[in-house]
Order: structure tokens, then C-alpha cells, then sequence
């Protein structure tokens, strides 16, 4: 199809290749138009063979949807989060939508990133690491961008959300240990206001208690990093009762917590003291880590959170709802140690 050089193929060009009217060839890039499947077929097929594509700004005027995803992080530090963005990326890009992220150093500043991607009008936000502050939600909402939280959910906790049952993978934790004859337990807390860390303490602390044991003790490390897990580690030698088992809030506290324990006051991990992180990031299976971890259902998440995007981008009305899927399995590698011979 001669055209200039470096000028953009339009519909009409397209329509005028095919011998067919604008209308009927601009039908055919919307699923749900009335269209004949067959001249669908045949629109799309010489689409792909000169190399046109619709406008995406002209289609959204029309089907007042820009096909845009929100993204909001602030926990980049995290393995976790960087390996959940890139492929929830992707499963997002496979049904058609763009995906804008904005990021924050700090929870101060999520505000701020989520009042620059609303300026492109998304369909949506998701909204990873944070627990976005109610009022940003609703500015969300009110512009027409519904909110789906992924992991870790809203303060409020209202809105949509997917996450791991982590009460369940904290219970999970407290059964392996008492299981292997732990009888002094600690849980290394980290950023408090994360319903994750709420709800793996809540889970851990409580199932210990059920099964007869004390509750367990608690070192409030205050964040999801490294360096708060290796502080937590070398305060060991401050509590009041030496563990003998450990639930970290995640991995990359664990294996800090590890560090601190053998650097800096020379015990040894499992010898000494269990450990047991969260997440089962990559860095977990490391063989100088060997974490023993509760595998997140990242699978199961992604795929559930791609449904939900999809299912509001393309329609209103949904009853906002959380979906707690069961947490991964309990992946067992060297920082554990079977204690029961100790108690015979």
C-alpha cells in the first residue's frame, strides 16, 4: 500500500485497501461490535500484513476505556514485589491492557504517585506493598478507577483485594515447629500496619497457644528489609527468653535475622535456633541461604488478580470483595532443626 514515507496508516487507508466502508473496518477491532466474524477475520489479517494498528486514544474515546492499569509500589527492596510486578506485567499486556507504574520511596508519597497515574485515566489501580490511605482509595473510585489491592490490604479494609491467607501460613509456621519439638517461640514482626505482618503474626501466635505452648514473644523490627532483620537478630541476646524457634514477618528479614544471629552473637542457625521466613523468593533456595520458608501462592494470586482487572475494566457495578487464597506449602530446607530428641 504505497502512503509518504514515515506517515501513520489510519483506517481509512485500511478501508480503502480492503474496499470496505470506515465504519464496518473500525467495528472490527472491538469484540463486542456487530460484525460479522468472518469480516472481522478478514480486517484483522490485512491489519497485521501492512502493519496497522488503531489508535488507542481514538478508541477510548469511543469506548470511554483507555485500556491503562495503575500500578502503585513503594516496597521496591523487596524481591518479592519487583518479581510480582514484572510478571503480573506481562499477564496483564496478554489481555490488552497498558500498565503505567508509579512508585514511592516512602509511604508519604504514595498519595503523590497515585494522584500522577490518575492524570492518564486508568481503568483501574493495583496497588502493591502499601496500604493506601481511604481517602486516596476513593479519589480512585470517584475517577472512575476502581481499586484492587494485591498482597497486602487497604487500612480500611475496604475495597478489592488478593491475598494469601496469611493467618493460615502463620499457623502453618507455629504447627512445623511445635511439630519438631519447639518450645520458646519469637515472631519477628515488621512494618505494623501491614495486614500481611498483622495477619502471619496473628496466625503464628495464636496456633502456638492452642497448642499449649506460651505465647510466643515478639521483636517489633519495624520493616520488611535486610538490616531490620539483622538488627532484630543481634537483639536476641536482650530478650528475656532465648527462642529456640523463629517466624520472620518475610524472607529478606530472615535471612538478616540469620546474619545478626551468627555475626553478631555467635549462635547457629538451626543448631541453636529455627528459622522460618515468608514469601519463598528466589534468594531463599540461595545455597548459602537455604531458608526454610511458606511459599506464597504467587501463581494463584496473579492469575486471580488478571480475572478481577479484567472483569472491571470491562464493566461497573462489582461488589467490592477480598479473596484469601491458601498459602503455598511449607518448603522445608536447612534452618530448621528437629528438636523432639531434646524432649524425650
Amino acid at each position: 500500500m504505497p502512503r509518504a514515507k514515515g506517515s501513520r496508516l489510519t483506517v481509512k487507508d485500511l478501508a480503502r485497501d480492503l474496499g470496505m466502508s470506515v465504519s464496518t473496518v473500525s467495528r472490527a477491532f472491538y469484540p463486542d461490535a456487530a460484525i460479522a466474524e468472518a469480516t472481522r477475520q478478514t480486517v484483522l489479517k490485512r491489519a497485521s500484513e501492512i502493519g496497522y494498528r488503531p489508535n488507542p486514544f481514538a478508541k477510548s474515546l469511543i469506548t470511554k476505556k483507555t485500556q491503562i492499569v495503575g500500578m502503585v509500589v513503594s516496597d521496591l527492596t523487596n524481591p518479592f514485589y519487583p518479581e510480582v510486578m514484572t510478571r503480573l506485567t506481562s499477564l496483564l499486556q496478554k489481555q490488552g491492557m497498558n500498565v503505567m507504574l508509579a512508585s514511592a520511596e516512602h509511604p508519604d508519597g504514595i498519595d503523590e504517585a497515585v494522584d500522577l497515574l490518575l492524570m492518564y485515566q486508568p481503568d483501574l489501580m493495583i496497588v502493591l506493598a502499601t496500604n493506601l490511605k481511604s481517602h486516596a482509595r476513593e479519589r480512585c473510585e470517584a475517577a472512575g478507577a476502581p481499586v484492587i489491592f494485591f498482597n497486602r490490604l487497604s487500612a480500611d479494609g475496604l475495597g478489592f483485594g488478593v491475598s494469601c491467607d496469611n493467618i493460615k501460613g502463620g499457623m502453618n509456621a507455629a504447627n512445623h515447629l511445635v511439630d519438631l519439638g519447639h518450645r520458646e517461640l519469637l515472631y519477628v514482626s515488621a512494618f505494623p500496619d501491614a495486614s500481611t505482618n498483622i495477619e502471619r503474626r496473628q496466625g503464628f501466635c495464636d496456633q502456638a497457644v492452642a497448642r499449649g505452648l506460651n505465647p510466643p514473644q515478639v521483636y517489633e523490627a519495624g520493616w520488611f528489609t535486610y538490616e531490620a532483620g539483622y538488627e532484630a537478630g543481634l537483639a536476641v541476646k536482650d530478650l528475656p527468653r532465648r527462642p529456640d524457634g523463629v517466624l520472620c514477618a518475610n524472607d529478606i528479614v530472615a535471612i538478616g535475622f540469620i546474619e545478626g544471629v551468627q555475626e553478631g552473637i555467635g549462635l547457629k542457625v538451626p543448631k541453636d535456633m529455627s528459622v522460618i521466613g515468608y514469601d519463598d523468593i528466589a534468594m531463599a533456595a540461595w545455597p548459602s541461604h537455604r531458608l526454610t520458608t511458606i511459599a506464597q501462592p504467587l501463581e494463584e494470586m496473579m492469575d486471580a488478580t488478571v480475572r478481577l482487572a479484567r472483569d472491571l475494566a470491562s464493566s461497573i457495578g462489582h461488589e467490592q470483595h477480598i479473596l484469601h487464597i491458601p498459602p503455598g506449602p511449607l518448603v522445608e530446607r536447612s534452618t530448621v532443626a528437629d528438636r523432639r530428641k531434646h524432649h524425650d
